[in-house]
């Protein structure tokens, strides 16, 4: 059985010490597509030496930089073949702005299961705390199992973040490079998914496609550079959930709405009719 409900819920695990430094931030930050104009002092500043911006959804990477292998789905209870994994939400929480270096500790725990039919999703907290023990960001991630659902559990929440009706505020046009998911998976996601067209190909693609991390990072700076002028240590958290596919070389465009005290939107691929790429983006500014 790919997934045991009494094993799983609420386990913890991956109890890691890690560390990262600002070339690391760096890095990430060129993944992004940081420095696609190497005279803007905004754009510089996400790569200059030793402390460079970082960007809320640098911790969802931070620990994986060292990682030279594909992923692996094995968990207490959850055993998935790679190739029907998608990620299906991400969110970062940083109480304070993350510095350019330092090290933690991480753990993570389970914290839910859903049983969609054909599918299943589970959901993910890691918790990170520097080596002293001082809260520096909560991860809260979901993924979804294609052909693993079906296994008599609850079928879960459907949850959406609304938007105003009415024309954007903000409309971002966010271009990704064709060796974009080339770059960005030196930061530590190595899934032949986003590189190897064979592997691609046996999962149902017609080639390798962007790292969806790498997308809500590049939606994360995009939202940042427009909307708070370019200030990465302004916010507090960050989420979207994953709707679609991105194929690097793509242009994806975001629509952003001021709603109260958070920015919230939509990200779609206009070459492809507007083909949905994330939604429930949701922005909370300190």
């Amino acid at each position: 059985m790919a997934i045991d409900l009494d094993v799983a819920l609420g386990a913890e695990f991956g109890q890691v010490e890690f560390s990262w430094n600002a070339t690391n931030v760096q890095l990430y930050n060129l993944g992004l597509g940081a420095g696609s104009d190497p005279m803007d002092p905004r754009e510089l500043s996400y790569v200059v030496d030793r402390t460079p911006q970082v960007l809320p959804t640098f911790g969802c990477v931070a620990a994986s930089f060292n990682e030279v292998d594909p992923p692996q789905v094995s968990w207490p209870g959850v055993e998935i073949d790679l190739a029907k994994i998608l990620h299906a939400s991400e969110k970062v929480i940083v109480p304070a702005p993350l510095p350019p270096s330092g090290s933690a500790r991480a753990v993570s725990r389970i914290v839910d299961i859903w049983d969609k039919g054909k599918a299943a999703v589970v959901v993910l907290e890691t918790n990170v705390t520097s080596t002293d023990g001082i809260p520096l960001w909560t991860q809260q991630r979901s993924i979804f199992a294609r052909g693993e659902g079906g296994f008599g559990g609850e079928r879960g929440p459907s949850t959406a973040t609304e938007q105003p009706d009415r024309a954007p505020d903000f409309e971002i046009d966010i271009p990704t490079a064709p060796q974009q998911a080339l770059l960005y998976r030196l930061c530590g996601d190595r899934n032949p998914l986003h590189s190897d067209p064979g592997f691609a190909a046996a999962a149902g693609f017609p080639r390798p496609i962007l790292h969806g991390l790498c997308t809500y990072g590049m939606t994360g700076k995009a939202v940042v550079d427009t909307a708070l002028d370019g200030d990465a240590g302004a916010v507090r958290s960050f989420g979207a959930r994953f709707a679609g596919v991105v194929f690097p070389g793509e242009t994806l465009r975001a629509h952003i709405w001021k709603a109260g005290d958070r920015l919230v939107g939509n990200v779609v691929a206009p070459g492809r009719d507007n083909a949905a790429v994330l939604g429930d983006v949701e922005l909370v500014p300190a």
